[in-house]
């Protein structure tokens, strides 16, 4: 339209041009966030799950034996027999406890936190024992004993292992949250 020989501008269509283009771009990263979180979430899931998995199943093994676990740890001669035997027979307990509260997502941070403890220690126990060049059997899911040789790939198997799970183990320690987990109950009661 023009008056007096300037043109005007229709304020409200260009308003509108303008909503039409935010809302598409809010619409566009709520989509790609969603996606994400989505896809972060099930990697925390997993991670959880995977964790409390593998030491429920290395902690149930060993407690069917424990004079045997304690001997395993022995075998690393990183602390004495006798504390060996101890070691040996508390560790176990350790592993299920903490695969119980990662399994139900209970204290998720802290139990994934004496996850990492763990792993680092069996980390550095398997490196020991392959710097020194003894030949054991890790016996991180029962059994362990000394082994005829070859033990290199297999510590190296071990410690990738380990630190795979370490991994997982950090993933949670820097965001705990995950679905179907009981800390979001026990965190976030709804009133």
């Amino acid at each position: 339209m023009s008056q007096g020989g300037h043109s005007t501008v229709d304020a409200s269509a260009t308003d509108t041009d303008t909503a039409d283009t935010d809302t598409a771009d809010v619409t566009t990263t709520a989509n790609t966030r969603a996606k994400t979180g989505h896809w972060a979430g099930a990697a925390r899931l997993t991670a959880r799950l995977l964790l409390a998995a593998v030491l429920a199943y290395a902690g149930l093994v060993k407690i069917g034996d424990l004079t045997e676990a304690g001997r395993t740890v022995a075998l690393y001669r990183i602390v004495p027999d006798d504390s060996a035997q101890l070691v040996g027979g508390v560790l176990p307990f350790v592993e299920v406890a903490l695969a119980l509260l990662l399994a139900a997502g209970l204290a998720t941070r802290a139990a994934a936190a004496g996850a990492a403890v763990l792993l680092v220690a069996y980390v550095a126990a398997i490196a020991s024992v392959w710097a020194r060049g003894v030949s054991i059997d890790c016996g991180c899911f029962g059994g362990g004993g000394t082994l005829s040789g070859g033990a290199a790939r297999g510590y190296a198997l071990d410690i990738a292992r380990d630190l795979l799970l370490l991994g997982a183990a950090a993933l949670l320690i820097q965001n705990p949250r995950t679905r179907y987990a009981l800390d979001s109950w026990v965190l976030d009661p709804k009133e």
